[in-house]
């Protein structure tokens, strides 16, 4: 097993039977942990980036079968934030030395291009050092094209999972695996930072899943790879299925960390929902990026994806705090700066 890591740190791919063995292994991950974080310090050294999250609407048109915010959980108390108290969280967040916003929401109608834009705008001329990072689901080209105008920098849609029959499992008729891998080219073609990403642990979801994803990711190519288990909320259809292992998850951390060496790879607050030092193992088995919440708190428990989400409850100033002083604990530094990828310089081809 040893020989197929090390193979896999120094050529970033392996054949599907040797990726199912390392996937489905039985030995103790510490060598697998060891070779990602070797590749993570190799590429980032101990840096941490910290994106400063605002989940401005948990209003959504979707009916997605393993989310909190579903347009079918009649039982969710919807909320908006004001532009003006989005834009007070990224003033609260600058002070406390974020230069990462993101904005995030459901698939809301209200939203509108028009309101998307001006936010982005404002955003950028008041913070011209800071990047921002829409989360906001699947949308025309054209709206793409619109936010990247405005100066979004950045884009976050995971694909959950690149597996047809799988996808079926997991969301309603009107969404398509086609479509949204469409949006994610769009968004690379236009020049966005692109982060995909899946669940790990989902119902239905086997080694075989995985590895399409891994293989999906590979021909995308993204700047960001967000992944976490999956855990169940109570008025979804999967209530009552099984949530994602932290073994699991570190694993397929590590895997992504040693497949695509220069990615953003966040440590989730999925992973810190499931294990009380998750986050603190996800950055020792190859990730460098954390997301403290920005969203004010009277609203913050209304952005329920999943049940026992943490952090539901604290002020911002303390949640970065706290993720501070797991970052250092865990043996790395946080960074205030964008935190851009560092994707490696492609050598100039010499005339013969």
């Amino acid at each position: 097993m040893k020989e197929l890591i090390e193979q896999l740190k120094l050529e970033h791919d392996l054949c599907d039977d040797a990726l199912t063995a390392i996937i489905e292994r039985d030995e103790q991950d510490e060598p697998l942990f060891s070779a990602a974080d070797e590749v993570r310090r190799a590429n980032y050294s101990t840096d941490v980036y910290l994106r400063g999250l605002i989940e401005f609407t948990n209003v959504c048109k979707n009916n997605c079968y393993y989310c909190g915010i579903r347009c079918g959980n009649k039982k969710e108390a919807r909320y908006r934030l004001t532009p003006e108290e989005i834009l007070e969280s990224c003033e609260s967040g600058y002070n406390m030395g974020f230069r990462t916003f993101v904005l995030q929401g459901g698939e809301d109608p209200r939203c509108t291009d028009d309101l998307i834009c001006t936010l982005v705008d404002t955003i950028k001329t008041r913070y011209p050092d800071c990047a921002v990072t829409l989360s906001i689901g699947e949308k025309p080209r054209s709206s793409y094209q619109a936010y990247f105008d405005a100066g979004a920098d950045r884009y976050l849609l995971r694909h959950e999972t690149a597996s047809e029959a799988h996808y079926r499992k997991l969301h309603p008729p009107e969404l398509s695996l086609k479509n949204r891998k469409r949006c994610l080219y769009d968004l690379k073609d236009i020049g966005f930072q692109v982060g995909a990403g899946f669940m790990v642990g989902s119902p239905g979801q086997t080694t075989r899943e995985l590895i399409a994803d891994l293989r999906f990711l590979q021909q995308l190519q993204p700047d960001m790879i967000g992944i976490g288990p999956f855990i169940p909320h109570h008025d979804t259809p999967f209530a009552h299925e099984k949530a994602g292992t932290l073994k699991l998850t570190l694993r397929m951390l590590s895997i992504l960390r040693l497949m695509f060496p220069y990615v953003l790879l966040p440590a989730t607050t999925a992973l810190g929902t499931i294990s009380p030092i998750g986050r603190e193992l996800g950055l020792k088995a190859g990730a460098n990026v954390m997301m403290p919440n920005l969203t004010p708190r009277r609203v913050r428990q209304y952005y329920d994806l999943y049940d026992n989400k943490i952090c539901m409850d604290e002020e911002a100033a303390k949640c970065r705090a706290c993720q501070e002083g797991r970052v250092r604990a865990a043996g790395y530094r946080i960074v205030c700066d964008r935190g851009d990828v560092r994707r490696p310089v492609k050598p100039e081809k010499r005339e013969q």
